[in-house]
């Protein structure tokens, strides 16, 4: 069952990236590294920390053990639903409001005149939100019953949509387009939902949501107390899955200080290496997820030690290979992806070293999330919440003294050595007896050393090869 959910996730999630990629390309062809598309990536940055936040496993950690607890589960499901939708309009409408003021403080750097542009692309992107909370919650819905299609590929819709807006707009001015790109977002959301409604009529969620309505009005008490439990593990679940992503974000704050393109070097560099840790480590993490608690809610901790041992050692495997492969071939890797149109040489040359940069944290973020979940399977929230306060406060500290070095570099290093900061807290509290068991195989780590090497030097051969030939 772990291996048909791991290929199912990272299936879809390999496609949505691989979308994602023909969106960035087109972006980076009409957009270039500049004014404009800093502007996007502000406006988008903030829904798009939430759609990570939230898809990437918070919202799941919290409310499928409370699901799973419930009397009531119709009732108790619309009233987190309803409470939600509500919490998130009356947001809306304060971003609308005061539009100009967070989209300052979403980049502080900014001057005022790129704020009143930024402004109105704020407000459309942040519609966002509601429609990504909903997308998330039926993926919930569905996840109970072991059904992750619609979640693991809902991701495609929103780069589909996003690279149609940029088709539609590629004739135009570059703040149309990104006019154009910004309701694409909004478009792909709505897609999002969407693909979740025919698995939901098919496994016969309707009637669980009509029974829940009769539920509200009749078992408030007890509707009342399976909410009150699952507030109280989800905000600390929602701190602690999201190092790597408020990073991101404070990154994007702390770039707008620094020369144009920062913000643009940031993003292109940290889309590729989401890639494989989306792929591997969070399709590995959300197919783990229901075994792992379900073994320690039925207090089997050696089953859950024993299931963690394949996906751990696969972990290894592929994002070492990932590490090493990144950092060898970072310009070759950008220059393909994305060095045409207005995108430049220099570009390409700035954006690949903050990539590498980059890489040297995903093994560590990668490893992370599987252990975590051990954490979230003892309703440890609040302690998980506290080692990702503690990482980020590091991360953000590194950030400040290191941009002022390296610039852009600095930041996405100052990144990686937060997820060592986060990986090195979860294991002590994982326990290192029990890290040291999964760990001990002489056997895979001599054949992951002797895989390392033959990558080595097979692309640094390659690389010279082709730089005689060129040459």
């Amino acid at each position: 069952m772990f291996f048909k959910a791991f290929l199912t996730n990272s299936s879809g999630i390999l496609i949505s990236r691989i979308l994602g990629f023909i969106r960035d390309l087109l972006m980076a062809t009409i957009l270039g590294a500049g004014i404009y598309s800093d502007i996007f990536f502000v406006a988008f940055k903030f829904p798009n920390l939430f759609r990570r936040i939230f898809g990437e496993g918070a919202f799941n950690q919290s409310f499928l053990p409370s699901f799973l607890k419930a009397r009531y589960k119709g009732g108790f499901a619309l009233k987190i639903f309803l409470n939600f939708c509500l919490l998130l309009l009356f947001f809306l409408l304060l971003v609308w409001v005061f539009s100009w003021e967070i989209t300052k403080l979403l980049a502080y750097g900014f001057s005022e005149e790129l704020i009143a542009l930024t402004a109105p692309l704020v407000v459309i992107n942040f519609w966002y939100l509601l429609l990504i909370f909903i997308v998330t919650f039926l993926g919930a819905i569905l996840q109970y019953k072991h059904n992750f299609t619609a979640w693991a590929y809902s991701p495609a819709m929103l780069n589909i949509a996003m690279i149609i807006s940029l088709l539609l707009a590629q004739n135009s001015d570059s703040y149309t387009s990104v006019l154009y790109l910004s309701y694409g977002v909004l478009a792909g959301g709505v897609g999002q939902i969407l693909l979740h409604l025919y698995p939901l009529w098919r496994l016969k969620f309707f009637k669980l949501f009509c029974v829940g309505v009769k539920e509200l009005k009749r078992k408030k008490d007890f509707i009342y107390k399976s909410v009150k439990s699952f507030y109280k593990q989800f905000f600390p679940a929602m701190i602690g899955s999201s190092t790597a992503q408020i990073a991101s974000f404070v990154d994007t704050l702390l770039a707008s200080f620094l020369s144009s393109g920062t913000i643009s070097y940031l993003y292109y560099a940290n889309r590729i290496f989401q890639l494989p840790l989306a792929v591997f480590a969070i399709a590995t993490s959300v197919a783990l997820f229901p075994f792992i608690a379900k073994c320690l809610k039925d207090k089997k901790e050696d089953v859950a030690l024993n299931a963690l041992k394949k996906p751990f050692w696969l972990l290894c495997f592929l994002l070492s290979i990932c590490v090493v492969g990144g950092i060898l071939l970072q310009r070759e890797i950008i220059w393909l992806l994305f060095e045409r149109g207005k995108f430049l040489r220099e570009d390409t040359l700035l954006t690949a070293s903050v990539f590498s940069a980059y890489m040297v944290g995903l093994l560590p973020f990668g490893l992370a999330k599987i252990f975590s979940l051990w954490l979230y399977s003892q309703n440890q929230q609040s302690l998980a919440a506290k080692i990702s306060a503690f990482s980020l406060g590091v991360g953000v500290l590194c950030s400040l003294v290191l941009m002022q070095f390296f610039q852009a570099f600095g930041l996405a290093l100052a990144g990686s050595i937060s997820g060592m900061v986060l990986l090195l807290l979860t294991l002590h509290y994982f326990g290192w007896k029990k890290f040291f068991i999964l760990l001990k195989n002489w056997k895979l780590i001599m054949l992951l050393v002797l895989s390392l090497s033959v990558e080595i030097v097979g692309i640094s051969g390659f690389k010279y090869f082709v730089f005689e030939i060129s040459s």
